[in-house]
């Protein structure tokens, strides 16, 4: 079922990610162009949930946010009960950004560097990643010798293995086709059942954030606002079959209809 949201959820004290109230604009040619208007959500800790929403209805801007690298307007949003959001989460945008002068292996270990892990330490934490994330055999190839999918594989390890409490996933999978993309999304799913990490993902596909999410945020036109939480109801653990199931392909049409702005 599908309810919508409150603008003042209370806050439990195992939430994780909260925001209250939120507001974020831009200047465009010296006018205020209202991004963000009255968001509030509230992420328990271990929860996987997605923002789903047209072009423009600020999906980046708030992961931005939740990152702490901007700040909203007004309103307030904490990562384990704290403002200082920054270095509190991992984030992965859209393009893997690897370093092309960098191994697989040293390029996934980056984040735990800029923390300060001391390097050996954290390239043997990242070996142990290849094997689960079906990378043995590659650490030592650069990113050119690398296929798409397994070029998104280490800048996820990337991720998982940058110290923070929450991960960011800005359509991590939005410029792969269709096969390639089915398998990272079996394989994420695998990965943070493993990991019974946070994770906020950003997509714009109703179909990803069905098949991966605990709860699916549907975000207005800009400016952003949320105006429908669907809680998914499916069984875990998923795979690929669940896509023909009933369930599945009404809560489907029930979110495209609502990102249309038909509900």
């Amino acid at each position: 079922m599908a309810r919508v949201a409150l603008a003042n959820q209370r806050v439990s004290a195992h939430a994780t990610v909260t925001a209250a109230g939120v507001y974020k604009s831009y200047r465009l040619d010296g006018e205020p162009l209202p991004v963000l208007e009255d968001v509030s959500f509230e992420i328990g800790s271990g929860e996987f949930v997605s923002f789903v929403g047209p072009s423009g209805s600020g999906k980046s801007t708030l992961l931005n946010l939740l990152a702490g690298l901007e700040e909203p307007d007004r309103g307030r949003i904490t990562i384990s009960g704290s403002t200082d959001r920054l270095g509190h989460a991992a984030y992965m945008p859209q393009k893997d950004l690897l370093l092309p002068w960098r191994s697989a292996l040293d390029n996934a270990v980056l984040g735990m560097e800029v923390h300060g892990v001391p390097r050996e330490d954290a390239r043997h934490r990242a070996r142990e990643m290849f094997e689960i994330a079906g990378l043995a055999g590659f650490e030592r190839s650069l990113p050119a010798a690398l296929s798409g999918g397994m070029r998104q594989r280490v800048a996820f390890l990337r991720t998982v293995l940058t110290p923070g409490s929450v991960m960011l996933l800005d359509e991590p999978f939005g410029a792969l086709d269709s096969l390639t993309r089915s398998e990272l999304q079996e394989w994420l799913m695998r990965m943070w059942e493993r990991l019974s990490t946070t994770v906020v993902l950003v997509t714009h596909d109703v179909e990803e954030a069905l098949l991966l999410s605990d709860r699916v945020y549907v975000m207005t036109r800009r400016p952003g606002r949320i105006k429908l939480v669907h809680e998914v109801g499916l069984p875990r653990p998923r795979s690929l079959e669940v896509l023909d199931s009933e369930e599945f392909v009404r809560s489907k049409s029930a979110l495209l209809r609502a990102v249309r702005g038909e509900v």
